[in-house]
């Protein structure tokens, strides 16, 4: 494959699915992320790889076609749900079609790959965020497996990952519903292993939940909680205070090409994104349980939503991007990452705290961001 840089490689795997051959494996690099390698004795140099690769193909940026406030009327979805609970809604309504619903999981390890499910009960591994890129393994194949049998597909992922699924089946599906969420970048699948090692002292099998976004604390201030056998909790701790969240939020252990991301803006091609609605300033539509942002990205996202009956309030795209500015942006790289990652090389996590503590912001940013909060 001819990418310019190795490092623009977002590990989408649409060049694993699409290889007939099986020539390409997606392997793990020194820090924990998946890239293509391939068996150039199985090769047969189809071109197939670079057709459906969405960094040598990128899509036009464009801004939405119409932005929304939303919140599932379910108090309890809501409540395990990391923002207003639409993923939940937007999935029912594909089941009772008969449909077939993609997401991120945790699997018996805690490692984050992505699956389906045919019914409402399966949903509940979906729900909530998980800030570690997941492995999306054979549900490329899967997806393009059930479109083709006429049913309803909703497959949900981070941007590169619908832009991946949508080059690898190279048409549009009238059955298919693709929804991406705002991405502020993805950590290391590695750091996340050994950080479950360090706190549940190589007891990882003990872990019965992990939740990153907990609301017992409020939607703004969520506690991350990581729960063990008989109730009794690893972590259970305010997101400032925890050392996986810091890392990942100060940009530490991102993807290398979450600096340069090539499916923001729209460019992914999903229906519809979904993120938490920050800044909704609208005491009637945020009362601190979390409320969902729905970017509408395509006409037949629109026909779908309206068809979902969702509780939702027009707003404008400049108030939602106020503060969620990854919908656009990308993620500046921290100056810290090389010694990070020398340090996490030769140590692991032990005194990484001492690299967390130079990143803290300066006063001045600190009054900025208070006075943009009043906005």
């Amino acid at each position: 494959m001819k990418i310019t840089s190795l490092t623009s490689c977002t590990g989408c795997s649409a060049c694993y699915s699409v290889c007939v051959k099986s020539a390409i494996t997606m392997t793990e690099n020194s820090e924990g992320f998946l890239y293509p390698r391939i068996d150039a004795s199985k090769c047969i140099e189809c071109g197939k790889c670079e057709k459906v690769c969405p960094i040598l193909h990128t899509e036009q940026a464009h801004k939405p076609l119409n932005v929304y406030a939303a919140i599932n009327p379910n108090e309890e979805i809501r409540r395990e749900s990391s923002s207003g609970g639409i993923f939940t809604m937007l999935a029912e309504f594909i089941l009772d079609k008969g449909g077939v619903v993609f997401g991120a999981r945790f699997n018996e390890q805690w490692e984050v790959v992505h699956d389906y499910t045919e019914t409402k009960d399966g949903l509940a591994p979906f729900r909530g965020s998980k800030y570690v890129q997941s492995n999306v393994g054979e549900t490329f194949q899967q997806a393009k497996a059930f479109l083709s049998q006429g049913r309803k597909v909703m497959y949900t992922g981070t941007p590169c990952q619908i832009a991946g699924l949508r080059r690898f089946l190279g048409k549009e599906y009238g059955n298919l519903l693709t929804v991406d969420v705002v991405c502020h970048g993805v950590p290391s699948p590695l750091v996340w292993r050994d950080y479950l090692r360090s706190v549940t002292s190589n007891k990882i099998e003990q872990i019965t939940s992990v939740k990153f976004r907990v609301k017992s604390t409020g939607w703004k201030n969520y506690s991350v909680k990581i729960s063990g056998q008989e109730g009794n909790p690893f972590v259970n701790e305010p997101y400032r205070q925890n050392l996986f969240m810091q890392l990942f939020l100060k940009d530490f252990c991102l993807r290398p090409s979450c600096h340069t991301c090539p499916a923001k803006s729209g460019k992914s091609g999903s229906d519809l994104t979904i993120a938490d609605y920050w800044g909704i300033n609208d005491p009637d539509w945020d009362d601190d349980r979390g409320t969902s942002l729905i970017l509408v990205q395509s006409c037949q996202g629109q026909q779908l939503l309206d068809s979902c009956d969702i509780p939702k309030k027009q707003t404008n795209y400049e108030d939602a991007f106020i503060h969620n500015p990854s919908i656009e942006k990308n993620v500046v790289k921290n100056k810290f990452i090389t010694p990070f990652w020398q340090q996490y090389h030769n140590d692991g996590l032990n005194n990484i705290q001492s690299l967390l503590n130079k990143t803290k912001p300066s006063i001045v940013k600190r009054l900025y961001r208070y006075l943009r909060s009043l906005i």
